[in-house]
């Protein structure tokens, strides 16, 4: 059974991630059809970075997958007999 800090992180993490979907969407989707002198758009970072954030996002995720498979690789090595 999941503890009261476990459910709080779980909620937390959920709510957090419901939160960065909800503005990605709005800035990617929502804000091309908003006047570019609308008061919304302070709120907002320029649409170049709607492509960079997640591309180096990705590419760390990749970096740390990455490094996770190797260093269980190496530690699970097993020496070769010598006979």
């Amino acid at each position: 059974m999941a503890t009261g800090a476990d459910q709080a992180v779980g909620m937390g993490i959920v709510s957090f991630s419901l939160l960065l979907f909800t503005y990605y969407t709005v800035w990617v989707i929502i804000l091309p059809f908003v006047d570019s002198d609308h008061v919304m758009h302070q709120y907002f970072l320029p649409r170049e970075y709607s492509v960079i954030l997640p591309g180096v996002a990705a590419l760390i995720l990749l970096l740390f997958v990455g490094t996770f498979i190797g260093i269980v690789t190496w530690k699970n090595r097993k020496p070769k007999k010598s006979e």
